[in-house]
């Protein structure tokens, strides 16, 4: 936990990660960045998942439609926050010469998302309107 207070407080003083360790060849951080930005995107398209379920099908149960709603701008949130903690964590890696950190993450957001695409599915299948 305390590893994880830390990289948050890196995430908005950037030049204390160049202080660690030595400067990774360029292309490499470059490919962190690029990384980074393909999780926001993706973050982003969940977000507006999120707000497509929520205002174009009205005719779903409320239940459903907030539910499902949740689940893909939860994800979103999640998505972007990871995102920035795992750039910080590959920056820090890089820069000290270790390997880089493993996740899990790529793994339960799949497993998220498969959720939501099911119940979706089920509930075009059904037409469980409101």
């Amino acid at each position: 936990m305390i590893e994880f207070v830390r990289n948050v407080r890196l995430w908005f003083a950037p030049q204390e990660v160049r202080e660690e360790g030595r400067t990774p060849d360029y292309r490499f951080s470059l490919a962190n960045e690029r990384t980074f930005l393909a999780w926001l995107r993706t973050a982003l398209a969940l977000i507006g998942g999120g707000f497509a379920v929520d205002q174009f099908l009205p005719g779903l149960r409320w239940a459903w439609r907030v539910g499902l709603a949740l689940a893909l701008l939860g994800s979103g949130v999640l998505c972007s926050l990871r995102a920035v903690n795992h750039w910080v964590r590959c920056e820090r890696a890089m820069r000290r010469g270790e390997d880089l950190p493993a996740s899990r993450f790529p793994a339960v957001l799949s497993l998220a998302i498969a959720v939501v695409a099911v119940a979706m599915v089920v509930v075009v299948l059904l037409g469980w309107a409101g």
